[in-house]
C-alpha cells in the first residue's frame, strides 16, 4: 500500500470482517463443496462470438450464468466487495467464457504488463475446469486485466503445475466501470471422458489484488484440504467430444558461436555457425491421453543455469527448464501422492526421474595427453516422445520414452587428429501408473525406469554402467471418513548392471562409500557385475484443522541407485521425525494467518551409527499489509558423520545450531523488498556460517519489471575435506590404510541476480537475466584425522609447504596435498526476446554470455577480481528460432 490511509483501512476491513464472522450467522449455505451449490449450464452459441474482451457479441446480452461469489481467505464466507458476473457457453469447438469485473475504483486496480505465465500479483479472473470430472484433477485458464494469459494442469485434490501451455484465446478491456474479459478455450487442450452429454466440475474465480482477495462460486474453508474435489458441477455441455486435432509445431534455428580460443586450435577459430531443424507434435489418443513427440529438439531460448561454487561430494541440482520436459511433467512424481503436504528432515529423498539426466554433457573426456579438444557440450537428443493422462477414470497413466545420440569427441595431439566416443547410445525410458479407488479414500500406484546404454568404445563401460532399473509401488490409505488422517508412502528396488570396473567404481562414489573402513556393515565387492538396493518411506499425516501433525520413518539401503534416470544424494539412511504444529487460519489485527510448527528427527546408517539428530522449530506469518515473515531455528546435537572422509572413517561431530529468517513485502507494490538472513554454527567444531541476501523488485510502470538479489556468504569450516593418500603402517588399524588430509576453509562468497524484463504487448515481451558471482577460498592449517570416531586431528603446522603443496608427516613419507586456494570468478547470462505472433506460433532472439576466470588465490579482492572478469574473453552465442502451430 501507497499510503497510511489505505493500509488502516485494510486493517479496520479485516477486523470488521473477522468480528462479523464471529457473531454473525450466514444467511445463505456456505458454498464449500458442489451439494451446496446450483450447478452451471452453459449455453449453446447460436452465432460466433469475437474473442476481443468486449462483451457486445449476443451471447452475452442475457443474464449472466453466475454472479454469485464468496470471499474465501481473510473474509471468508462474506460477499465479495464487488461483484463478477460470468457467463459460460460453447460451441462445436470450444468452451466460450466471458466475464464482467465490476470495480467502483477502476483507477486502483493493479494492471500489470508482463510474460506469459510469469507469477506476479494482479487482478485477473480464472476459470478452473475437472473435465473428467474425477474430483482431483483439472486444468485452470486465467487472464489478468492487462490481458495476460496464464494456465496450468491440477493434480492431487490442489496441486497445480504451470509448466503447460495450452493454445487458447483469451483479451481483456478496462473501463470506467471496471474491466471485461472473454475466453475461448478449445476442446482440443483439454482430456474428457466420452459421451453425448459432459458432466465436468468448474469453479469461476476472481482476484482482487489491492486487497488481497479471492472470490470463488465455491471455496475451500481455512484449515481444510480439497480443491478439484470441492467444484461444482457444469452440466448439459453436448457434442464436446467430437472435437479431436493433432498439433504440429515445426521449427527452424539459426545459431552463431562466437567463443574463447587458444591460438592454433584446429576445432575452434572463434566462430561456429550451426542451422537446425526439428519439430514438437501434440496430439490427442482417443478422449484421455495426449501424445508428445519432439524430433532433434533445440532448448537454446532457456534461461542458462546460475554459476556454483560446489566443494561438497553432492553433484548441483538445477531445475528443469526445457518445455518438453516441463509439461505434464507432475505426472512422473512418485512417492507424493494423497497427503497435501509431506515433511523430510535430513531425509535424502530421491528424485525418481530427473529429466536433466536426458540430454546432459557428455560424460566422457578427451584423452589427457591431447593438446587441443572438441567436445560437446550437450548430449543430442535424437528423438523423444511421451503418453499421458488417463487409462480409463481412475487410472492416471504416463510414460516417456528418448534415446541420444552416440557422441564423438575431436582431440589434436602432437599435430595429430583423432576422435574419441565420450556418450554412447542411450535409451532412457519411464513409465507411472495410479489407481484411484472410490472417493479417493485409498490409491495405488507404480512406476519403472530404465536407463540402457549401447557401447561401440569399451572405454566407456567403465564409466557408465550399462543398465539402470527402478521398480516402485506407492499410495495412500485415508483412516477415517473425513480424510482427515491420510498413511502414505513408497517402496522401491533398483538394480545396476556393468563391467567390474564400473560396479567398484560405484560402490565406492559418494552416493554409496561402501569402502568405509570403521564400520562392519558395508563392504566393496570388487566381483560384483550388479548392484540392487531397496528404498522405502512412510508418512502419517493430518491434514485438516488448526492442529497439524506429521510424522515420517524411511529407509534407503546402502547400494540403492537412481541416479542414471533420477536424482540421489546419498544412501545408507534410516530416518524418522515426529512432527506437530499449529495453525492461526483466522485473522486478528495484525496478522491474515500464521503457523508453527516443531519437529524431532534423528538418522542412523544400517550399522545402527547417529548420524544425526536435532530439534526443528519454524514460523511463519502473513501480516495485514501482505509481508510475510517467516523464522527458523535448529539446534543440532553431537553425532557421527558418516560422508566427511569421502569414504574413509567417521567423524564424531559436535553439537550445533542453525537459524535463517526471511521477510518479504508485498508483491503487489510497485517497490517490493525482501532479506535473507541465515547461519549456522559449531562452537566446538570451529565452524561459523552465516549468509545475507536482501533483494528489491522495482516496477515503475506496468510493463516494466527491475529485480536486484545480491548476495554474500561466508563459509568458515575448520576441518574442510582436502584429499586422501596411501599411507600404510603409518595411520590407525581402522583407516585402510590412508591418511585423511583436512584444512581450515575461509571462504568469501558475492553475487548478484539481475533481471530485466519488459512486455510491449501480452505476446511480445524481452526478459534479460544476468548473474555476476566471485567466490574466494583460502585453505590454512592442514591437518589429518588422528582417530576414527573422533574430531581429533593430528596438525602438520610447518610440515605443510604452501608454496609447493608437499607435506612432510611427523612419520611415514611425504605427499603432495596440493594448493587448493582458489579465486572464481563467473558473469553469465541471457536476454530474450519472445514474439507470439498468433497463438502457439512464437519467434525467439536469444544471447547468450559467459565469462569466467580463475586463479589459485584464496583472497577476495573485489575490485581486481570485478577488472579480471571485465577482460576475460566472452563466450557469445546467438540464437534465432521460428516455431509455427499447426492444428490439423
Amino acid at each position: 500500500m501507497r499510503h497510511p490511509m489505505l493500509r488502516a483501512l485494510l486493517a479496520l476491513t479485516v477486523a470488521a470482517c473477522t468480528t462479523a464472522l464471529a457473531i454473525a450467522t450466514p444467511a445463505r449455505a456456505v458454498p464449500t463443496h458442489a451439494d451446496s451449490v446450483p450447478p452451471l449450464r452453459p449455453a449453446r452459441l447460436t452465432s460466433p462470438v469475437v474473442v476481443d474482451g468486449s462483451l457486445d457479441d449476443a451471447a452475452w446480452q442475457g443474464p449472466p450464468t453466475l454472479r454469485n461469489f464468496t470471499q474465501a481467505g481473510a473474509c471468508e464466507g462474506q460477499a465479495p466487495r464487488e461483484s463478477t458476473w460470468v457467463w459460460l457457453a460453447y460451441d462445436e469447438d470450444a468452451i466460450v467464457v466471458a466475464a464482467r469485473c465490476w470495480d467502483a475504483h477502476p483507477e486502483s486496480m493493479v494492471v500489470r504488463l508482463v510474460r506469459r505465465d510469469t507469477d506476479t500479483a494482479v487482478d485477473y479472473f480464472e476459470i478452473l475446469l475437472d473435465p473428467f470430472h474425477d474430483h482431483r484433477s483439472g486444468y485452470y485458464f486465467a487472464i489478468s486485466a492487462s490481458g495476460v494469459l496464464y494456465d496450468a494442469i491440477g493434480f492431487n485434490d490442489g496441486w497445480w503445475d504451470d509448466s503447460w501451455d495450452g493454445v487458447w484465446a483469451g483479451r481483456a478491456r478496462r473501463d470506467e466501470r471496471g474491466w471485461t474479459t472473454e475466453l475461448r478455450i478449445p476442446f482440443s487442450q483439454l482430456r474428457y471422458r466420452a459421451g453425448a452429454e459432459q458432466v465436468w466440475g468448474v469453479n469461476p474465480h476472481r482476484f482482487i489484488a489491492r486487497h488481497n482477495e479471492d472470490d470463488f462460486y465455491v471455496y475451500t474453508p481455512r484449515g481444510q484440504s480439497g480443491t478439484m474435489s470441492r467444484w461444482a458441477h457444469l452440466v448439459g455441455l453436448e457434442n464436446g467430444h467430437r472435437a479431436r486435432s493433432i498439433e504440429l509445431s515445426p521449427y527452424v534455428t539459426g545459431k552463431g558461436e562466437y567463443l574463447a580460443h587458444e591460438p592454433g586450435d584446429p576445432f575452434n577459430d572463434g566462430s561456429r555457425h550451426t542451422p537446425g531443424l526439428g519439430a514438437d507434435l501434440r496430439m490427442a489418443v482417443g478422449n484421455n491421453l495426449t501424445l508428445n513427440a519432439t524430433a532433434n529438439p533445440d532448448f537454446g531460448q532457456v534461461e542458462v543455469d546460475p554459476a556454483v561454487v560446489n566443494l561438497s561430494d553432492v553433484e548441483s541440482y538445477f531445475q528443469e527448464k526445457r518445455p518438453f520436459f516441463t509439461e505434464n511433467s507432475r505426472v512422473f512424481s512418485f512417492g507424493s501422492e494423497g497427503a497435501n503436504d509431506y515433511w523430510g528432515f535430513n531425509w535424502p529423498g530421491p528424485t525418481f526421474f530427473y529429466s536433466r539426466r536426458v540430454g546432459r554433457a557428455p560424460q566422457g573426456s578427451v584423452p589427457y595427453w591431447a593438446d587441443y579438444g572438441d567436445v560437446p557440450v550437450a548430449t543430442r537428443i535424437l528423438g523423444a516422445a511421451k503418453l499421458t493422462g488417463k487409462l480409463w477414470p481412475s487410472v492416471n497413466f504416463g510414460t516417456m520414452h528418448a534415446v541420444t545420440a552416440r557422441e564423438r569427441a575431436d582431440y589434436a595431439a602432437g599435430g595429430l587428429e583423432s576422435r574419441a566416443e565420450v556418450e554412447p547410445l542411450t535409451y532412457y525410458g519411464v513409465m507411472r501408473g495410479l489407481k484411484e479407488f472410490p472417493e479417493r479414500r485409498h490409491g495405488l500406484g507404480t512406476m519403472v525406469t530404465l536407463a540402457q546404454r549401447r557401447f561401440d568404445d569399451r572405454g566407456l563401460e567403465g564409466l557408465l554402467n550399462r543398465q539402470s532399473l527402478m521398480a516402485g509401488l506407492d499410495g495412500w490409505h485415508f483412516l477415517d471418513g473425513r480424510k482427515v488422517w491420510v498413511l502414505s508412502g513408497w517402496a522401491g528396488m533398483t538394480r545396476l548392471a556393468g563391467t567390474r570396473e564400473r560396479m567398484t567404481t560405484v560402490q565406492r562414489d559418494p552416493r554409496h562409500y561402501l569402502q568405509r573402513p570403521d564400520v562392519s556393515h558395508l563392504g566393496v565387492d570388487s566381483s560384483a557385475t550388479s548392484l540392487a538396493g531397496y528404498g522405502a518411506r512412510l508418512w502419517l499425516h493430518k491434514q485438516q484443522g488448526s492442529f497439524l501433525f506429521n510424522s515420517a520413518v524411511g529407509v534407503i539401503s546402502p547400494k540403492f541407485d537412481v541416479n542414471d534416470m533420477g536424482f540421489q544424494s546419498r544412501s545408507d539412511v534410516v530416518n524418522a521425525h515426529l512432527g506437530v504444529g499449529h495453525a492461526w487460519n483466522q485473522p486478528n489485527r495484525w496478522r491474515r494467518n500464521a503457523w508453527l510448527i516443531g519437529a524431532l528427527y534423528q538418522s542412523h546408517d544400517l550399522g545402527g551409527n547417529l548420524t544425526s539428530r536435532g530439534l526443528y522449530v519454524s514460523a511463519e506469518a502473513q501480516l495485514v499489509n501482505n509481508t510475510a515473515v517467516h523464522y527458523n531455528i535448529n539446534p543440532i546435537a553431537t553425532a557421527l558423520d558418516n560422508r566427511r572422509t569421502r569414504g574413509g572413517p567417521l567423524v564424531r561431530l559436535p553439537e550445533g545450531l542453525q537459524s535463517d529468517v526471511s521477510v518479504y513485502t508485498d508483491r503487489t507494490r510497485q517497490l517490493v523488498w525482501g532479506l535473507e538472513v541465515g547461519g549456522f554454527r559449531r562452537p566446538g567444531a570451529g565452524t561459523d556460517n552465516w549468509s545475507l541476501s536482501p533483494s528489491v523488485t522495482w516496477k515503475p510502470i506496468s510493463n516494466l519489471a527491475v529485480s536486484l538479489e545480491p548476495g554474500y556468504e561466508r563459509v568458515v569450516e575448520d576441518a574442510q575435506y582436502v584429499t586422501s593418500v596411501a599411507a600404510p603402517g603409518d595411520v590407525p588399524a581402522d583407516f585402510g590404510g590412508r591418511r585423511y588430509v583436512f584444512a581450515r576453509l575461509d571462504q568469501r562468497t558475492v553475487s548478484a541476480n539481475i533481471r530485466f524484463n519488459v512486455s510491449f504487448t501480452p505476446n511480445l515481451s524481452f526478459e534479460t537475466y544476468l548473474q555476476p558471482l566471485i567466490s574466494a577460498g583460502r585453505y590454512m592449517d592442514f591437518k589429518e584425522l588422528a582417530r576414527s570416531r573422533s574430531y581429533e586431528f593430528t596438525h602438520y603446522g610447518a610440515g605443510y609447504d604452501p608454496a609447493t603443496g608437499l607435506v612432510t608427516p611427523a612419520s611415514g613419507e611425504p605427499f603432495m596435498a596440493g594448493r587448493p586456494d582458489f579465486n572464481f570468478k563467473s558473469l553469465r547470462g541471457n536476454a530474450v526476446l519472445r514474439w507470439e505472433y498468433r497463438p502457439g506460433s512464437v519467434l525467439y532472439f536469444v544471447w547468450t554470455q559467459e565469462r569466467t576466470d580463475y586463479e589459485p588465490d584464496g583472497d577476495l579482492q573485489f575490485g581486481r577480481s570485478a577488472r579480471r572478469l571485465v577482460d576475460a574473453q566472452a563466450d557469445d552465442i546467438f540464437l534465432v528460432k521460428a516455431t509455427y502451430y499447426l492444428n490439423l
